[in-house]
């Protein structure tokens, strides 16, 4: 057990006994927070365990492969009953449909490409959840994410997953100083393997559960459908223009469409082409090469700065800085600026991607490990063109 351990971070920084020590755990009902609680339990802390309904039970006890339907709610009572510790259920559906469903639907019709799990981390588990730990008396929340706190020489700092390939800094970047006060990662110094082989050792039942993969509230990966029941008459016609003015067909609603897609245009022009922009207030898609793809710079909004240095003075320093833009895509080089007065980052070389509503996350130069914060991208420079017009 001993060694299936190594990483695992349950010393969580108090100076009191851990049977005084209150944690709420944030269980999915998935392994990782299952196993959270119960290492957490055996290491001797007050462990309370909850849960958060999001959405529709009905609906979701038919929804496979996602991290907060009914099934899930059942396993994660089901593992404290099994632990010994107590078990809560919050409904938090309302709130979930407002701040993560609403935004998601808004921000498709905007033409811009959301992503809902920092949205939920942002505001209703590092926010409201949060807040409900601390009326609960707890002293800190633990999460199953794959991220590391370590301490720094001005407090705690957020930093990348030992596990590369599990790694959840890009949707944390959100996560504000006084919220990394109160939380805790024990799995960020593991790996996936060790944390299900500690499952199977402790006994529990989740341990080859599947990993989630979709958005929980999307069925079948179909957003298009929940934006359509969100806000009725979203999927209004429009045109698919290429970028030298070619009108080259119809389309059915901006929203089925995101920056980078190429497949499922209905449209053939002899050559491969790609969404390069999407321009929803004239509900037009606009195609171009691959080459078009390519990203300069980009300007970001709802930023929030993890750094030694304030924000607008990394910006006005054009401190160096690694960006990632995609949560499967590797961090790129380049440094911090202001772009059209708004916080900023430059790449050394062009990215491609880049989609206004995705986020940027900011990390350390070197091996990436700290993460610097991030915010949405609102606006982008356009290589391709920059090129053109040179």
């Amino acid at each position: 057990m001993t060694d299936i351990l190594a990483g695992a971070d349950l010393d969580l920084g108090f100076d009191k006994p851990r049977s005084e020590t209150r944690v709420v755990a944030a269980m999915s009902g998935g392994v990782d927070s299952t196993v959270v609680a119960a290492l957490l339990h055996h290491a001797g802390y007050d462990v309370v365990g909850v849960t958060l309904q999001l959405y529709d039970h009905g609906a979701a006890l038919k929804k496979q492969g996602a991290c907060c339907a009914g099934q899930d709610i059942h396993d994660a009572r089901r593992a404290c009953d099994a632990l010994g510790i107590p078990h809560y259920v919050l409904d938090y559906e309302s709130r979930f449909k407002e701040q993560v469903m609403e935004d998601f639907a808004d921000t498709y019709l905007a033409g811009s490409t959301p992503i809902p799990c920092v949205r939920c981390n942002q505001t209703v588990k590092f926010r409201d959840l949060l807040e409900t730990s601390k009326d609960l008396g707890a002293d800190c929340m633990a999460t199953g994410h794959y991220i590391r706190r370590v301490m720094g020489g001005d407090g705690p700092e957020l930093a990348r997953a030992e596990d590369a390939d599990k790694d959840q800094s890009y949707f944390l970047f959100a996560t504000t100083h006084e919220q990394l006060d109160y939380l805790r990662f024990p799995l960020g110094g593991m790996n996936k393997d060790a944390t299900r082989k500690v499952a199977s050792a402790l006994g529990l039942e989740v341990a080859s559960k599947p990993d989630s993969q979709d958005i929980c509230f999307v069925p079948d990966g179909k957003y298009t459908a929940i934006v359509e029941k969100l806000r009725p008459g979203s999927g209004r016609k429009g045109e698919i223009v290429h970028m030298d003015g070619r009108v080259l067909g119809q389309h059915e609603g901006v929203i089925k469409y995101t920056v980078g897609q190429r497949r499922g245009l209905g449209v053939a022009t002899g050559e491969p082409i790609y969404v390069v922009k999407i321009d929803a207030a004239n509900r037009q898609v606009i195609v171009g090469p691959r080459e078009a793809l390519e990203t300069r710079a980009l300007s970001m909004g709802e930023s929030n700065w993890l750094g030694t240095q304030t924000l607008q003075e990394a910006c006005e320093a054009k401190t160096p800085a690694l960006a990632r833009v995609r949560s499967t895509r590797p961090p790129k080089s380049g440094y911090m600026t202001l772009v059209n007065g708004q916080p900023g980052f430059w790449f050394d070389d062009a990215e491609e991607g880049v989609a206004p509503g995705q986020a940027c996350v900011l990390y350390s130069t070197g091996d990436a490990s700290r993460v610097l914060g991030g915010g949405f991208i609102t606006g982008t420079v356009s290589a391709y063109e920059a090129d053109r017009e040179a």
